[in-house]
C-alpha cells in the first residue's frame, strides 16, 4: 500500500474531555500508534467450493512478518479492503466460509471455502469482484480480525 494510515488515539477524545496540560510545553505532540504492513504481490483465483488468495513477498523479512501475523491471527475472520488512492473502494468480509492460512516459502496462501452452494457463489463473486478491481488499479489490504496482515497489488 502506498500510503500508511495512522490513528492518533489521543485525538479521539470526547468533546469537553481534553487531555490534561503537560508541564513544560503546551505544543507537545501526542504519541502516534503506527503499524507497518508487509507489502506483497496478491493473486486470487476461484477454486471448488470458494476462493484462494496467494500473498507472495519479495524479501524474507516481509515474508516472515506476514507469516507471523497469519500464525497469530489464525482462525480469525478474513476480509479484504480494496483501496484506490488511499481510499477504501470496497470491502469483502469473507464470513460465509471457513478461511485457512497455509505458509509458503515467501508468504502464505489463504483459502476460503464453504460447503453451502449459495455461500460458495458469494465467495466466488467476491473473488471475481476483487480480481477485477485489482486489474483496474486497486490495491488490496488483506485483514484477519480487522488487523491488516499484508497489502499489495497483482
Amino acid at each position: 500500500m502506498e500510503t500508511m494510515m495512522t490513528m492518533n488515539r489521543n485525538a479521539m477524545s470526547m468533546p469537553g474531555m481534553g487531555m490534561p496540560a503537560m508541564s513544560g510545553s503546551t505544543n507537545a505532540m501526542p504519541a502516534m500508534n503506527m503499524m507497518m504492513v508487509p507489502s506483497c504481490t496478491i493473486t486470487m483465483q476461484n477454486i471448488d467450493g470458494g476462493m484462494k488468495m496467494m500473498c507472495e513477498c519479495e524479501d524474507k523479512m516481509a515474508a516472515a512478518a506476514l507469516q507471523s501475523l497469519c500464525k497469530m491471527l489464525a482462525g480469525s475472520m478474513c476480509s479484504c479492503a480494496m483501496m484506490m488512492n488511499g481510499m477504501m473502494v470496497n470491502c469483502c468480509n469473507l464470513t460465509m466460509g471457513m478461511c485457512k492460512c497455509e505458509m509458503t516459502d515467501m508468504g502464505c496462501t489463504i483459502s476460503c471455502i464453504s460447503g453451502d452452494a449459495n455461500c460458495c457463489k458469494m465467495i466466488q463473486a467476491c473473488c471475481d469482484c476483487m480480481m477485477q478491481m485489482m486489474a483496474a488499479g486497486c490495491s488490496c489490504c488483506v485483514m484477519m480480525n480487522n488487523m491488516p496482515i499484508c497489502c499489495g497489488t497483482i
